[in-house]
């Protein structure tokens, strides 16, 4: 296949022929290609699968990651075990394509491959490596792993991704109309465009950004001196680089910097956009930003038969296929914890990534509740959990290790490992309630309980990201009201939402599973039914052009 002039291979459809480049650091495609990490790589992942439902002129711009994330392994006391190990992907074509960009003064080298859009059913992907024999070895580190713990090395990455992705797009002359950043990891692409444009209004009017942090403190920063050293900036010197950003002190912000960058920005649910717009609006110079709410990929991740039985008013179908699907998930968990868990029992699932905020262990902070939960021969309880804590971060570690110790007491608690795609698809259907519970407001939209509820399980959260938009109580969900966070400290915080997370769970939730499930039955196809059209990517990706593209 000739990569010269590229374009799409199909025709694009009528309102999706803007040509588009999206930029981002990782990409949930599918369970062998292993180049993502968490909920940033899931959503770009759904989004490329609905620009090729959708035939869409759009094109994904991405690294391919020689160890991947981390493969999520267990010491011999079950706690965690982090091992890097080498991936093959035998359905990647070579393009061929070879060339070099700047870093730290000294050329790289990299490697071009093309995933076809008929291998995973996704727009047409590029994926860039620099781990060749041309380069020496520190530089062919720069793809060994996503997220890399070392700052030059990850500063290294995001001048492949943008610097690297920018060259690409004017090798191949797809010349898009629009580079799209997913997240700010990319934003080196703009100085790339500022050098060959030599001028800011150039490059603005090309560049469109989606921002994912709802908080200043998780947005990238990086010492612009370093940057600069690292040929971050495309030959700007850091005064030209201070005079065209407005940035004056020493911390680099990629996030603002593309918020000044782009023409437009979006955050990713409606209260993620009014959360970013207040955090952004005291700095001058910032894009409008909008809201367009994250979504996943129907197609994909729902179970169809599910479905189907749902069409057809089949409520003996429904109760069949998901006590099927629970079965099925369960010989998972007795492979890797040797627990047998019951299909008739109510199973609760909390699988993400560990991070503090989304407070992973949350039940277990009362002992005594969570005892009297485990315990409750009226209403038993089998609980899940999974995912995957950054490989450095050593608080969220240590709560996933906390919780494998804490499983050891209860034949109704496990603790999986090796939380990616096809796990994330079968706990979703061993799941009856899909647990979430995130410290208000710093989830900017959390997507996993849509691909839950598309596969018959019930959403329980805290009111945040995209749920003020999904769930209305006891009708298609469960939710915790919002508490008048803004005066409490985060310890009080806990415990509000600690106490009406167990209210709920005791004097709603189950009473209404064991006692009346018809009912419940109705809530699980009431969220099936509100999910599948107002959170299902082809509407975001359709959002995208018509929002943020045009």
């Amino acid at each position: 296949m000739s990569f010269n002039n590229f374009t799409v291979p199909y025709p694009a459809e009528q309102p999706y022929t803007k040509r588009v480049a999206y930029f981002s650091m990782e990409f949930a495609i599918h369970q062998p290609l292993k180049i993502y990490s968490g909920g940033l790589g899931f959503l770009a992942g759904s989004h490329m699968r609905s620009a090729y439902e959708l035939r869409q002129n759009l094109v994904g711009v991405g690294i391919l990651w020689k160890y991947g994330y981390y493969d999520q392994e267990r010491h011999q006391d079950q706690t965690l075990d982090v091992a890097w190990n080498e991936k093959q992907y035998s359905f990647l074509e070579d393009t061929g394509i070879r060339f070099q960009i700047n870093v730290h003064d000294h050329p790289v080298w990299i490697k071009v491959y093309y995933l076809n859009p008929e291998t995973f059913k996704t727009a047409p992907m590029f994926l860039l490596s620099t781990d060749v024999p041309e380069n020496d070895y520190v530089s062919q580190t720069i793809t060994h792993r996503l997220y890399d713990a070392n700052v030059a090395t990850k500063v290294a990455q995001f001048i492949l991704l943008g610097v690297g992705g920018a060259k690409l797009m004017d090798i191949i002359g797809f010349n898009p109309e629009l580079y799209h950043l997913n997240e700010a990891h990319g934003l080196s692409a703009a100085f790339y465009l500022y050098n060959k444009f030599k001028n800011l209004d150039d490059v603005r009017k090309r560049l469109v950004f989606t921002t994912h942090t709802p908080e200043e403190a998780g947005n990238e920063k990086h010492d612009i001196y370093l940057c600069h050293k690292m040929s971050y900036f495309c030959g700007l010197s850091v005064d030209e680089v201070r005079k065209l950003t407005g940035i004056y002190d020493d911390a680099f912000n990629h996030s603002l910097v593309a918020l000044r960058f782009a023409k437009i920005a979006n955050g990713v649910s409606a209260l993620h956009g009014v959360v970013a717009r207040e955090m952004w609006s005291k700095y001058p110079g910032v894009c409008p930003i909008i809201s367009i709410t994250n979504s996943q990929n129907y197609r994909y991740w729902a179970d169809k038969q599910l479905y189907r039985f749902r069409e057809a008013g089949d409520d003996y179908g429904i109760d069949d296929r998901k006590k099927y699907l629970k079965k099925r998930a369960f010989e998972i968990v007795a492979d890797q914890t040797g627990k047998l868990f019951n299909p008739d029992v109510f199973t609760i699932v909390w699988a993400r990534r560990f991070a503090g905020y989304k407070r992973a262990g949350m039940l277990t902070t009362d002992e005594k509740r969570f005892e009297k939960l485990l315990t409750n021969s009226k209403y038993p309880v089998q609980i899940i959990w999974a995912g995957k804590p950054y490989p450095v971060d050593h608080p969220a570690i240590s709560e996933f290790n906390q919780l494998v110790h804490l499983s050891k007491k209860y034949k109704n608690v496990a603790v999986l490992i090796g939380y990616e795609l096809a796990l994330s698809k079968r706990l979703k259907q061993a799941a009856d309630c899909w647990l979430n519970n995130p410290r208000v407001p710093r989830e900017a939209s959390g997507t996993s309980g849509m691909t839950a509820a598309m596969n018959g399980a019930v959403n329980f959260s805290t009111d945040d990201g995209w749920i003020p938009e999904f769930i209305n109580h006891g009708h298609n969900g469960f939710v915790v009201p919002k508490g008048d966070y803004a005066n409490m400290t985060v310890h009080e915080q806990d415990q509000y939402d600690l106490d009406k997370l167990y209210e709920i769970l005791e004097n709603e939730i189950l009473p209404l599973y064991y006692d009346n499930y018809a009912t419940w039955r109705l809530v699980m196809k009431n969220s099936m039914q509100d999910v599948r059209f107002q959170f299902e990517s082809n509407r975001m990706a359709h959002e995208y052009y018509d929002q943020l593209y045009k």
